[in-house]
């Protein structure tokens, strides 16, 4: 990056990780650090606060990891550059190296945080989605609004609905609005929600059971939910999901 100086976050769930970086960035000129993290979710609450230009960002953390971290962070206003720092990974190190991000393996030398510095930029989406394998599955969802991102937890997601170019996160208190598509979601989350309806996932936690119901001369299933009034509709073709469930 030419931006100088440098405004740094350092995000590693390791004390003494943490403090070898911040001394190692007392020795480069016109670097400051405005930040420390133990993990990704607290980076990204002090990214939101401190507004750092490049976040160094160790893979392997509690709550939320770098991963996942580093694709919410691209929902700021102004996203950071992102490195990563890791311990040995041949994967993950092959992963970066052939998508072209940046990565510092630990232990960190001064020569090669200087010169990672000096090229360090923001991650292009499609280096985002190359690192996906990496992670384990999310946790959270991110929604941009009013300059902040909000955390949704996933455990918290009651239905995933697609509107148009958008998909509806429905959680007990509100609904929000992301960009994954229904398809990429119910490929990452499979596991946790059912598809009931070409346009609607179910967490199975969320349905309390199905009803049957007679209108306008025809009938059709519906699904009752924990916490919300609405139900949702199983299509003829996810029928299916009724005859497993009395199997």
């Amino acid at each position: 990056m030419n931006a100088m100086p440098l405004r740094i976050l350092i995000a590693d769930d390791e004390a003494p990780a943490r403090h070898r970086l911040r001394d190692l960035l007392s020795e480069i000129a016109s670097v400051s650090v405005v930040s420390e993290a133990k993990n990704g979710k607290e980076a990204l609450a002090q990214a939101s606060d401190s507004n750092p230009n490049l976040v160094l960002l160790d893979i392997r953390m509690p709550q939320m990891d770098g991963i996942e971290a580093a694709g919410h962070l691209q929902k700021l206003s102004t996203p950071p550059a992102i490195i990563f720092t890791t311990a040995f990974d041949s994967y993950a190190m092959q992963a970066f190296d052939i998508n072209a991000v940046d990565y510092l393996l630990k232990p960190i030398r001064l020569e090669r945080l200087q010169t990672a510095l000096t090229k360090a930029r923001a991650l292009l989406p499609a280096q985002l989605e190359a690192l996906k394998p990496l992670q384990p599955q999310r946790a959270y969802f991110s929604v941009a609004e009013r300059g902040r991102v909000i955390l949704v937890p996933v455990a918290e997601v009651i239905y995933l609905r697609a509107e148009l170019k958008y998909t509806t996160v429905r959680t007990k208190e509100r609904e929000y609005l992301i960009e994954d598509s229904l398809t990429s979601l119910e490929q990452e989350f499979g596991d946790r929600f059912l598809r009931l309806h070409r346009n609607c996932l179910v967490a199975q936690a969320s349905i309390l059971g199905y009803e049957k119901r007679h209108e306008e001369g025809e009938s059709h299933w519906v699904a009752l939910l924990k916490d919300v009034p609405e139900t949702i509709n199983v299509s003829r073709r996810q029928q299916h999901v009724l005859r497993d469930l009395a199997g």
